[in-house]
């Protein structure tokens, strides 16, 4: 009786293995399926504009889905996609050296009562809904830009620096890119605290031995062992503002144009299809100029979020351990 008892909890604990196997089968390949999906549907819904326009879509500068004179839409994704690239840049001027500074100070240089609470508070600004970030944006951010910052940067650098020139009224390139800033440091500052604490515990004692300080350990040993992983934390920041769409939308000013001047207004791929989506009725073209925007901003967020993943699987460190984020 109790062999047979034996037997059956083991066919038991067979099935519930074999179930939690193929669950686990279907959740490896859901992602793989979902994005192939995405592109499908992207690319299927981009056909007429690439056949309408081919490579001029990506280098012409004119957006006019409706011309005044009654011919067909003239649509080119060029200063949606300037737009993206400068905010992005901005974003990244500012976020990176602060998300590298909280990720040391978390790891290396917070005590331990304050270490916990300091996780939090970044981790909570991470949460914030982007609609959030672009309502404090308007009420607070682009007065204040329009008031003290762009008004200091027009007089002392405007004068020789075509990008700090122009008249400003607080909406533009630079504006969205400093509250893209803001929305990234949590996430960047997330990547580069695991990369750094990932960081052998011998690579920092070998330093101190040596009469290193912890300034200097950090900075000559720590830093430099976990490049690699930084760098990630960085490609993977700059693939999730690149995607911003709700924030940026609120303070850029949403004006099709390519100028040198950051505190003019601009526009970029994910403000033009939010502001546009809904105006496409009849348009088959313009509905289509749309999905291709959306297929170039997947593209280029999966490049980035691809190079991100190859960097931090090449971090690995001494004994044959590997930092995997």
């Amino acid at each position: 009786m109790q062999t047979e008892i034996e037997k059956t909890r083991a066919r038991q604990r067979a099935r519930h293995h074999d179930f939690l196997h193929v669950i686990l089968i279907i959740a490896a390949f859901a992602i793989p399926i979902i994005a192939a999906l995405t592109f499908y549907a992207l690319f299927n819904g981009s056909l007429d504009s690439i056949q309408a326009f081919g490579f001029r879509f990506l280098t012409g500068t004119t957006w006019e889905p409706n011309p005044p004179n009654g011919g067909p839409p003239i649509l080119g994704a060029l200063p949606a996609m300037y737009g993206s690239v400068v905010t992005t840049l901005i974003a990244l001027i500012f976020a990176v050296p602060i998300s590298l500074g909280i990720a040391l100070f978390q790891s290396e240089l917070a005590p331990s009562r304050l270490r916990l609470p300091s996780i939090f508070l970044v981790e909570l600004l991470a949460a914030v809904p982007s609609v959030v970030y672009g309502l404090w944006g308007i009420l607070f951010l682009v007065p204040f830009m329009s008031t003290y910052i762009d008004p200091g940067l027009i007089g002392s650098l405007g004068g020789f620096i075509p990008i700090f020139s122009g008249e400003t009224n607080g909406l533009g390139m630079f504006t969205a890119g400093v509250i893209l800033a803001i929305m990234i440091i949590p996430y960047g500052a997330a990547v580069m605290r695991e990369v750094i604490a990932a960081v052998p515990r011998a690579q920092r004692e070998a330093c101190i031995a040596l009469g290193g300080t912890q300034v200097e350990t950090v900075r000559m040993a720590v830093i430099p062992y976990a490049s690699t992983g930084i760098i990630a934390a960085i490609v993977l920041a700059m693939g999730r503002a690149i995607g911003e769409t709700m924030a940026v939308t609120m303070v850029i000013g949403n004006v099709a144009r390519i100028s040198p001047s950051l505190f003019l207004p601009s526009e970029t791929i994910p403000s033009v299809i939010a502001n546009e989506f809904t105006e496409v009725a009849g348009n088959n073209i313009y509905l289509a100029a749309l999905f291709e925007l959306g297929l170039i901003l997947f593209a280029i967020a999966f490049l980035m979020n691809l190079i991100g993943r190859v960097l931090i699987s090449k971090l690995t460190f001494h004994g044959g351990t590997s930092a995997h984020v």
